[in-house]
């Protein structure tokens, strides 16, 4: 499990060295179309979750502890940003995902998701708020979702990504209910809460008319699907389908075409089996009316981050899907034709655990690592190099 951290107490911490080692700038590594090297970007994070980049060159990222810092000129700022709310930073709790508005230029609205604390003992649940980014500060800040959930400190899914439609994509973890006795009466396999679900909202948080649950009697009308255990990773491509990556338990994590209304079957389908034990969870691997992955990973790696490129510095690269790996320590590309998918290369192998990656407004790809005890970590990019 991760180290507990308090929020309110947790220290920020400027650039220092790296707790993980990254390879060096001139090594160079080779995939199946493109060869690349690891650069350096910024050091110093503390359980770095989100990035965003701004117009003008800075980047935005989240620290699990609470804390959402600036980068600026490849330094990491040693003043955290004024006016994040208050977190529960125990468990996988904290300050998690961060996304811009489409408009973010003209209108200078972003997007936090975080573990909010609700009733007694540190209880919290997952909560995105809009704010605006002004002067290095937050203000105007307001919820927008609230999930209805309840359970143990973890879990908590909270990526964030904005669709070709304008609308606000946001994913929601079962809570660490176990899964056991009845399986479809699990709270994940219930839309009448948001315990493991990928919600859609308006950029204010209005509901949207046309979701798929919004005309069922007692369903939760912010929800898009449902049956998921722990979304981790949540993209589009070019095409406007949505992909997102979850944790399984212990073998049976999951990379899934997002459809409207649609049911992902935890726990009563899956490719896992329980922690430690290894006893079997689920009735089966199929059910009717239960989507199936488009790829699993057995074992695990842990998936945390989602991507699809589109820029000009990897052209072979263009449409693939990269996915982050913790305890897999790796970044898993996948070619795409349709919505069927290929696993291609495992990339940036055994060089830290990878929480999260996005592609950058110069068209490289960067990678936020993490490390399990908190101690600081980094962030780099990949960039072409060209074959002899």
């Amino acid at each position: 499990m991760m180290r507990h951290f308090l929020a309110a107490a947790a220290a920020f911490v400027v650039a220092v060295p790296l707790a993980q080692p990254v390879a060096a700038q001139g090594t160079v590594y080779k995939s199946t179309v493109h060869d690349y090297r690891v650069v350096p970007v910024a050091s110093g994070f503390v359980n770095p979750w989100g990035m965003a980049f701004l117009p003008g060159g800075d980047m935005l990222v989240t620290e699990r502890p609470g804390r959402l810092r600036i980068v600026r000129g490849g330094q990491l700022l040693p003043t955290p940003v004024d006016g994040v709310p208050a977190v529960v930073a125990r468990g996988q709790g904290g300050l998690l995902d961060i996304v811009l508005h489409p408009q973010f230029a003209t209108n200078r609205y972003l997007y936090l998701s975080f573990s909010k604390p609700v009733g007694e003992n540190n209880a919290a649940t997952t909560a995105v708020i809009r704010a605006k980014f002004e002067n290095d500060k937050l203000t105007d800040v307001t919820e927008v979702f609230l999930a209805d959930t309840r359970g143990a400190p973890g879990h908590f899914g909270s990526r964030l990504a904005f669709g070709p439609d304008g609308m606000l994509y946001i994913t929601v973890g079962d809570r660490q209910v176990p899964p056991t006795g009845n399986l479809e009466a699990h709270p994940a396999q219930d839309p009448t809460n948001h315990h493991g679900t990928i919600n859609r909202i308006h950029d204010d948080g209005r509901v949207p008319a046309d979701n798929p649950l919004v005309a069922r009697v007692g369903a939760k009308g912010s929800i898009f699907s449902f049956g998921h255990r722990n979304p981790q990773g949540l993209a589009f491509d070019r095409d406007g389908n949505l992909w997102a990556t979850e944790h399984g338990p212990q073998g049976g994590d999951e990379l899934n075409l997002i459809q409207a209304g649609k049911n992902y079957g935890w726990p009563v389908i899956g490719y896992g089996v329980n922690y430690r034990t290894g006893a079997i969870i689920h009735s089966g691997t199929m059910r009717e009316g239960m989507e199936q992955p488009r790829h699993v990973w057995v074992p695990s790696i842990a998936v945390s981050g989602l991507m699809v490129y589109s820029g000009d510095k990897f052209p072979e690269w263009n449409g693939s899907i990269f996915a982050g790996g913790l305890a897999g320590e790796q970044l898993a590309r996948f070619t795409r034709s349709g919505t069927q998918v290929a696993l291609a290369d495992v990339l940036v192998r055994g060089q830290g655990r990878i929480r999260d990656v996005r592609q950058g407004p110069d068209g490289f790809v960067y990678v936020a690592f993490e490390s399990r005890d908190g101690t600081p970590s980094s962030i780099v990019r990949l960039e072409p190099v060209a074959r002899r």
